[in-house]
């Protein structure tokens, strides 16, 4: 592991490189989600798999979370998008990146790819929203919605008894991010995109059909992107179905990587009947 600087924070971050060591191996970035997350959870799933694969990964704590810096202040989505450039900077990498994000990882991937999309081969979202306006005011009511009910220590002891001691320990980390820092403010006041044509790379979209974000799925099949639903999954997809995520995500990395950037066609190694795909 290591810590980089990245503007005005440092960051945290760990790489796997990819086996037999070729240097034009596609590079993964993975970003995690909001408050209960960090890179653990794509170490415990996605990374060594990657690696294993023949893809150089990257992971990293995003500011205010794991064992990056918490700065009081500067969480719009701008200043989590500018650390990920400058991540990129600080390691050297010069080729485009394919940035695989979970949550509002997922968010930040889009921004990245409508941003600088010089430096994105192309993006995956994990049960995630692209920027827009109205992801504004969904992740508004969320943040406000946690802030509120999270310091209440009753509110934990609730979620300990319905859920585990690992779940009540996370959001009890989630409530010290969002007393300490401005997040639950900065978030939904972040710089967006005037819809899904900015989002000039190629894209993938994993979602649950349980989850509301996978009402999404035919205006991103309409856009050209590739969507899609796990079978009675929710919004978990991540850390529920890894295996079936794995198959999906590694399938549509190397394959956009060995067309060149060009989309790849769907894979026949993950089927509806086989994996509970569906849509």
């Amino acid at each position: 592991m290591s810590r980089v600087a990245t503007g005005n924070v440092t960051t945290h971050v760990q790489l796997l490189p990819a086996a037999g060591g070729d240097p034009g191996a596609p590079v993964v970035v993975f970003v995690h989600g909001l408050l209960t997350d960090s890179l653990a959870s794509y170490y415990f799933t996605l990374g060594p798999a990657f690696a294993a694969a023949g893809v150089d990964v990257v992971m990293y704590d995003l500011r205010g979370h794991g064992r990056s810096d918490r700065p009081a202040t500067g969480y719009r989505l701008e200043d989590f998008t500018d650390d990920l450039v400058a991540l990129l900077d600080a390691l050297g990498e010069r080729r485009p990146v394919h940035v695989v994000g979970n949550s509002f990882g997922g968010t930040i991937a889009c921004a990245l790819a409508a941003w600088h999309p010089e430096l994105v081969a192309g993006i995956t979202m994990l049960e995630s929203e692209p920027p827009t306006r109205a992801w504004t005011g969904h992740i508004a009511e969320g943040l406000a919605d946690a802030h509120d009910k999270l310091r209440h220590p009753e509110a934990i002891a609730w979620i300990e008894a319905n859920h585990g001691g690992h779940t009540a320990r996370l959001s009890k980390g989630a409530n010290k991010i969002l007393q300490s820092t401005t997040l639950a403010a900065d978030v939904p006041r972040s710089r967006v995109i005037g819809g899904l044509e900015e989002i000039g790379r190629p894209m993938l979209a994993v979602f649950g059909d349980e989850s509301g974000l996978a009402a999404q799925v035919p205006e991103l099949r309409a856009r050209g992107f590739r969507a899609e639903v796990l079978a009675e999954q929710g919004h978990s997809v991540l850390i529920e179905r890894p295996h079936e995520v794995r198959e999906l995500v590694l399938d549509w990395v190397l394959g956009l990587h060995d067309a060149g950037g060009e989309l790849p066609a769907a894979s026949p190694a993950v089927t509806p009947a086989a994996s509970g795909i569906v849509g």
